[in-house]
């Protein structure tokens, strides 16, 4: 199986890092002969056909920050001409979300269709925006289209809901699924700290990005709710149906006026029919919903399972990186039956 990473950032060097600690257990596991042929990052791509060496690329990265130094097989080629032009069976697309236009990633997503090649991606901004329009190329060119990363990270609430709950119809979504803004109201209520205060903190650790916006606005948790809306729900909605109201108004206070009436506050995700909101809402203390630090968790609601919860990690490359692992194996067992 022939691959081709396109984003050589913390969760493209995630994805390297997990294929080579797993490659030899894939290749006992489902006879997986899994081979990265390429990667792009922008100053152009590292190609070897025969597959790359996958610890000389990670240290090219560190070392000098371009995937075209390295030795021999590097060019400066864009990515979209390396997704037109090289052999490979799937393209992993990890290049930063942008909740805005969706690019570069909707652009290298459809080139890929187009090129013959199935698609993993765990970039939430093409997902959030095309959702319809992404199937429908990938129905047209009859190829394979994950993207079990882009909600919950290592959380496996797609494939959960679409393969294991197969059958059941599902009512409705609510949860976190954003870790940033989990860890930031846990720590304002374990210590009673006002929001700038942790934030600063939670930049300082790495948890919350230099610009933090779209995680503490809700956008980042809308996109996610329009991806479980659309794939899971058979809707057929954008980020601009979401009712959006982020955690920057609550106070240290709020949240022990919440306490002292048994409840906590979360920023909660919720899609049901006629229903897509993201905002604070106050969760019984008791509730599996009441989940702390960066954790992520989903309440599925179903008809003949009813409920079902789901808890994981939802950021670090490596936990994001397993999802797209498990995308890699279901698109190669489907191969195989073909």
């Amino acid at each position: 199986m022939k691959v081709i990473l396109v984003g050589f950032g913390v969760i493209g060097r995630g994805v390297i890092n997990v294929i080579k600690r797993k490659r030899e257990y894939l290749k006992k596991r489902y006879g997986m002969d899994l081979k990265v042929v390429a990667i792009c990052d922008s100053s152009g791509a590292a190609i070897d056909e025969n597959g790359l060496d996958l610890d000389l690329a990670l240290e090219v990265k560190k070392k000098k920050g371009k995937i075209a130094e390295y030795p021999d097989k590097g060019v400066s080629l864009p990515a979209t001409e390396v997704i037109e032009t090289l052999d490979g069976d799937v393209l992993i697309e990890a290049t930063p979300t942008n909740i805005e236009n969706g690019e570069p990633a909707k652009t290298y997503i459809i080139q890929a269709f187009k090129s013959g090649k199935h698609v993993i991606t765990a970039n939430k901004g093409p997902l959030a925006l095309y959702f319809q329009e992404l199937m429908s190329y990938a129905k047209k060119y009859n190829k394979i289209f994950r993207y079990e990363a882009s909600v919950g990270g290592a959380m496996p609430i797609i494939n959960l809901a679409r393969e294991t709950l197969a059958g059941n119809e599902i009512i409705e979504i609510k949860g976190i699924l954003n870790g940033t803004t989990n860890y930031i109201l846990t720590k304002m209520e374990r210590e009673n700290l006002d929001f700038d205060t942790v934030l600063k903190e939670a930049q300082e650790l790495g948890i919350a990005e230099t610009d933090p916006y779209q995680d503490i606005s809700g956008l980042d948790t809308a996109a996610k709710i329009v991806i479980l809306a659309n794939s899971i729900m058979d809707m057929n909605v954008t980020i601009k149906d979401v009712k959006i109201e982020g955690i920057t108004r609550i106070t240290p206070e709020a949240l022990t006026m919440a306490n002292k009436g048994g409840y906590t506050i979360k920023l909660i995700g919720e899609v049901k029919k006629n229903k897509l909101e993201v905002g604070p809402k106050l969760i019984p203390l008791d509730d599996p919903l009441n989940v702390k630090g960066s954790l992520n968790v989903a309440k599925l609601y179903t008809d003949l399972a009813k409920e079902v919860i789901v808890v994981g990690r939802g950021a670090g490359s490596i936990e994001t990186s397993s999802a797209i692992l498990s995308d890699i194996i279901s698109i190669y067992l489907q191969m195989s039956k073909q």
